[in-house]
């Protein structure tokens, strides 16, 4: 199995380098929100507020968001393209085909986060240990592949690229306001706290603010949660992809 989900993962980081157009908007699209979310935060001039509370989530949230969307769309795409039917019927089964497009999107995953948080670093002027940066960046990577799993689970449900569309707000607008990112959790009333569980940006978000404080820790517990979550999604994910449309 593992070598049939290597082949997978190498034809798809093939595919990938020859779609320009995917690659630019995966990593041009991020890079442009965050110009123009500094633009938006300069604007507001309020003395003493810390800005590293409100950009290091914005920068998950940017990655989740873009991520999220366009694998979703290229996995629909891929069924649409008979790609998947014939995979099954060469003998590929449902963790081969999963774990091969996890393992080829992380890959370009990996740099996506790299660059978000250099450009975030940059411009806002983020003054953190390598230490604390690096856990940064792991909280961002890991939701970047969790928004992955996502991606696959929604295309899973959906035929063509339109189909999508619905599914997106019903994933990220939830998450914006039910992780804390807006409005802080303890202030929603107790279903809306309920509900913030499920949406992987509340574990991110919390992990993130222990992170930006003068004496960071990374909250471990938050971290396994994060990753349990991740792993959930991805057992979805295998589980509901279909053999034939």
């Amino acid at each position: 199995m593992r070598k049939r989900m290597l082949a997978v993962a190498r034809r798809v980081l093939r595919q990938l380098m020859r779609d320009r157009r995917f690659l630019v908007l995966s990593l041009g699209a991020p890079m442009a929100a965050i110009y123009i979310s500094k633009a938006a935060l300069d604007s507001f001039d309020i003395p003493f507020m810390d800005v590293s509370r409100f950009v290091v989530p914005l920068a998950a949230f940017i990655v989740h968001f873009i991520t999220y969307i366009l694998c979703a769309i290229v996995l629909v795409r891929e069924r649409s393209a008979q790609t998947l039917a014939r995979m099954f019927v060469q003998g590929y089964t449902q963790p081969d085909i999963i774990g091969g497009y996890v393992l080829a999107y992380s890959t370009l995953a990996t740099v996506q986060s790299l660059i978000v948080l250099t450009e975030f670093s940059l411009l806002f002027h983020l003054a953190y240990s390598a230490a604390t940066l690096f856990s940064i960046y792991l909280i961002i990577w890991l939701l970047a592949v969790i928004s992955i799993c996502l991606g696959i689970l929604v295309s899973n449900f959906a035929r063509t690229e339109g189909q999508v569309f619905p599914f997106i707000p019903l994933v990220t607008v939830p998450g914006v306001f039910l992780s804390g990112l807006v409005i802080s959790v303890d202030r929603l009333p107790g279903w809306a706290q309920a509900l913030s569980r499920l949406t992987p940006l509340y574990y991110a978000n919390h992990i993130l603010q222990e992170l930006i404080v003068p004496n960071p820790t990374l909250n471990y517990a938050r971290l396994g949660a994060l990753i349990l979550y991740g792993a959930v999604v991805l057992t979805l994910a295998t589980r509901t992809l279909r053999e034939l449309d």
